[in-house]
């Protein structure tokens, strides 16, 4: 086991384990939830804005993760955040409340922000510019892979409740059990720049990397509100409630198929080409899922093409912030990756809800086209070429 007495590839494959499981936990949490409360009859605007609390979690720990992650290095961080997660996921079979689920989601987005945020800045920092693409194309793959098998864990219902969180949280504290295996590093340590002291770095990398943070952003929204709401809108709409994780799982399974092609080719002809691709693209392809949704095949087949063109955008984008962004300076345009996400997986399942609450009439799909159109034309109008940083 080579890989294992290597110090930098055994750390880089147990940060792949820690984020495969991570997202393997949001996979299942955010539909498992919304079909349980639709179950319940719960409103699609409430069951929406419940899905937010993850990510309110996120907003809320971000300003205050740098400086531990840099006084303390990256291996705390992880230990904290993996433990916040498994545990918070124990405690959901014990006790069913709208506002003890949500408290628990948010407690999960603070854990996985911090896991994330730490992981994210130890591949960017550690990996050549030249191979950062398919890094972190590696890195996405694992979470969308968990990502991927998560909507699955909802058929669990029919067997307990209860059995879908604790399998999770199991496999969060096994991956998490890993990271004792790995030596602890600090990020790059600022220059004493003024530019650069206190909420001025945060200045400094929104000026020279705010088009990179489309791409977390986009990935954000649609991993919150096709999660959430689309099982919503789709037994609205007398889907067959036995495709729809399907549907959600081929969306993401798209992206595993393309997730290192992607990332390989974005180090070659830049991450922007890649990102106008996968934002213009995949909204053309939902806009035809739109008008075929009559056949439920038709719908499967067109969420596997949108996936194979827009799940990388996440790591794509981590990777265009990475070349446009000093080194470090890189705890910072991490963080606003995050924040970016965040606020992505905020708008989703919001504006989502609300749009299926009051305009049931046009398609939901509709909807998420015409997003994806509109960052897309962002990222063209605005959007520049990467010039990698070294210092």
């Amino acid at each position: 086991m080579k890989f294992w007495t290597n110090e930098e590839s055994r750390r880089f494959w147990i940060i792949v384990a820690i984020v495969s499981i991570s997202g393997f936990s949001q996979g299942m949490l955010l539909p498992l939830i919304s079909v349980i409360f639709e179950q319940n009859g719960v409103s699609s605007t409430i069951n929406g804005l419940h899905a937010t609390g993850l990510y309110i979690g996120v907003l809320l720990i971000s300003p205050f993760l740098e400086q531990p992650l840099r006084k303390f290095g990256y291996k705390p961080i992880i230990l904290i955040g993996g433990a916040t997660v498994f545990i918070s996921l124990m405690l959901f079979p014990l006790w069913q409340s709208i506002w003890f689920w949500f408290a628990l989601r948010l407690i999960i987005g603070v854990g996985d922000q911090a896991l994330h945020i730490a992981t994210q800045t130890w591949v960017t920092s550690s990996s050549e510019r030249s191979s950062l693409g398919k890094s972190m194309a590696i890195y996405g793959l694992s979470f969308s892979m968990g990502f991927a098998v998560g909507p699955l864990m909802v058929s669990l219902l029919t067997i307990s409740q209860a059995l879908p969180f604790i399998l999770s949280s199991v496999l969060c504290l096994l991956a998490w059990s890993f990271v004792f295996f790995v030596k602890n590093e600090r990020p790059e340590r600022l220059k004493g720049n003024p530019s650069e002291e206190g909420w001025k770095r945060y200045k400094t990398t929104i000026i020279v990397a705010w088009v990179a943070f489309l791409g977390p952003f986009v990935y954000g929204f649609l991993e919150s509100s096709l999660n959430a709401l689309f099982p919503v809108y789709a037994l609205r709409n007398n889907f067959n409630g036995n495709l729809v994780p399907i549907m959600l799982s081929l969306f993401t399974l798209g992206g595993i198929l393309t997730q290192i092609p992607l990332g390989m080719l974005g180090d070659k002809i830049g991450r922007r080409k890649i990102l106008l691709v996968g934002f213009l693209g995949s909204s053309v392809i939902f806009f035809i899922a739109s008008l075929v949704e009559h056949s439920e095949w038709s719908v499967l087949v067109c969420f596997f093409l949108a996936g194979t063109m827009v799940s990388s955008v996440f790591s794509q984008g981590i990777s265009y912030m990475a070349d446009l962004t000093p080194k470090r300076l890189l705890p910072t345009g991490n963080l606003l990756c995050g924040i970016a996400f965040s606020i992505g997986s905020l708008i989703g399942p919001v504006v989502g809800g609300v749009f299926i609450e009051h305009i049931p009439q046009v398609s939901f799909l509709v909807f998420v086209a015409v997003v994806l159109l509109l960052v897309g034309c962002v990222l063209l109008f605005f959007g520049k070429p990467a010039k990698q940083h070294i210092g």
